[in-house]
């Protein structure tokens, strides 16, 4: 294979209805927002309220209950189940709200425990919701009979103020695909992901994170639907502690930028990776549904999805991010970032669409970061000196039929996008002038589940298809058509 300068940006490439307003004066800091009086809680950024929250959980140890986002008056507000003025006027010293509740850390995760035991069902989810100090305990439309009393009997059993349940509409699924579309060849047909963020692997090389599912489904991407491959599989977890995977570049030279391609020739450029905090607005991108933006609702959540390799089996994933930004099939892997730049998590499943809503899961990327090894940042050359085509020489071809005769990578080069200006506004890692050589772009790691779907950085020579053409069915169909996930 020729040696490759690819400006490579992850995100979507068809950002359709985007819903999200990525505001240009985003960036705008709001440090200098301080409260007056000494010890008063202060305004600040959700980036800056998930360190200060994470300076404070170390800091007060047991009594530290959680802690979540008030983005009305951005403020953190932390949970304290002691009673020590101490520890009191330390958090409130830090500048958080300070509220004190009922359950410790140690007693949620005591439940949690008592909830993988008795009821790891296929359809359920739970995670901690610091908001009202309990466990949100989810189950889908599949949960019914003896599986909701069995599910509704280990709830009560935790008592009254622990954990509460609701049903879901929808199903859970891993969502293979979104992003920018990467797709890989299995029997049976195509697989289909989306690229969540690039990174330097631990030996220097260019490679990207995607969706573990993605990852354990197939192991050679291509940018194109039946493009040659141009990115392999090095790492891969799931089911387990995590959804994640980790893909290097087949070429070492290529040009792997920090930056999520919103669409309409916007790009937001990663700075770093954050920890999420509930409450935060956050923004997911995708290949199949574009630019949407939520909240997070729970962490560390824990997600049963139903086997789709064993119709009797549960496929368990733990440490996940639950969220209320919808996500559709052939979204998985794909972006979940800040407005400001932080990179939050990498798309895993959940239930409901873009058009229903429902709950979708993230599997955090300062997790993935630790396990693999890797680190955000431009891999191999940076993203600044990319020449060619620049942002106005994008198609108008919507995702459905989005085939430019140019490489669909890069923040400038996406066709038919709708996403309003990304939070860097201008052209942060030189998307103006980005294009490579027509086959540079970023795979991404199929779902363990066999609807992988594809990462959405698709560039290609001018045979990278659009979402549009995407099938929604999974690998267990045998279909032979495109499997997103």
């Amino acid at each position: 294979m020729p040696k490759r300068k690819a400006a490579i940006a992850v995100g979507g490439v068809a950002a359709l209805g985007a819903a999200a307003l990525l505001l240009p004066n985003a960036n705008a800091s709001q440090d200098g927002a301080s409260a007056d009086a000494a010890g008063a809680p202060r305004t600040m950024k959700a980036t800056d309220a998930s360190d200060l929250a994470a300076q404070l959980q170390k800091a007060l140890g047991d009594a530290f209950a959680g802690s979540y986002y008030d983005s009305g008056k951005q403020q953190l507000v932390v949970n304290l189940v002691s009673g020590d003025d101490n520890l009191i006027v330390q958090a409130k010293k830090a500048g958080a709200v300070v509220r004190q509740v009922e359950n410790s850390t140690s007693e949620l995760k005591a439940a949690a425990k008592t909830l993988k035991t008795k009821a790891t069902i296929p359809g359920t989810s739970w995670a901690v919701d610091p908001r009202t100090n309990k466990i949100q305990v989810t189950a889908d439309s599949t949960v019914t009979g003896a599986k909701w009393n069995r599910l509704e009997s280990t709830v009560q059993g935790l008592g009254s103020n622990m954990a509460t349940i609701k049903k879901s509409a929808g199903a859970f699924k891993t969502f293979v695909s979104g992003g920018d579309a990467i797709f890989s060849q299995v029997q049976g047909g195509n697989v289909r992901c989306s690229l969540g963020f690039n990174v330097k692997a631990s030996d220097g090389s260019p490679a990207f994170l995607t969706a573990g599912h993605c990852g354990v489904a197939a192991k050679d991407w291509s940018d194109s639907q039946n493009g040659q491959p141009i990115a392999t599989v090095d790492q891969a977890t799931f089911p387990g502690q995590g959804d994640f995977s980790l893909v290097k570049y087949n070429d070492a030279n290529t040009q792997a930028p920090s930056e999520v391609n919103t669409g309409n020739g916007q790009t937001v450029q990663i700075k770093q990776a954050v920890d999420a905090t509930v409450g935060t607005t956050v923004f997911r991108m995708g290949s199949t549904t574009g630019l949407h933006d939520g909240q997070v609702t729970g962490l560390d959540a824990t997600v049963n999805f139903q086997s789709e390799t064993d119709p009797n089996g549960v496929d368990t994933v733990t440490g996940l991010i639950q969220t209320n930004v919808c996500a559709e099939a052939g979204d998985s892997g794909g972006s979940l970032f800040t407005q400001d730049g932080g990179a939050v998590g990498l798309t895993s499943g959940g239930s409901g669409d873009c058009t229903n809503g429902g709950e979708t899961f993230f599997q955090p990327v300062t997790t993935a970061l630790q396990a693999t090894g890797a680190t955000l940042g431009d891999a191999g050359a940076g993203a600044g000196d990319q020449a060619g085509a620049g942002a106005g020489d994008q198609s108008g071809a919507g995702a459905g039929d989005q085939q430019a005769g140019g490489d669909a990578v890069g923040g400038g080069d996406q066709s038919g996008a709708t996403a309003d200006p990304s939070a860097t506004a201008t052209d942060p890692s030189g998307t103006g002038d980005q294009s490579g050589t027509g086959d540079a772009t970023g795979t991404g790691d199929q779902s363990g589940t066999g609807d992988a779907t594809g990462t959405g950085d698709q560039s290609g020579t001018g045979d990278a298809t659009g979402t549009g053409d995407q099938s929604g069915t999974g690998a267990g169909d045998g279909s032979s058509v495109t499997q997103s996930h």
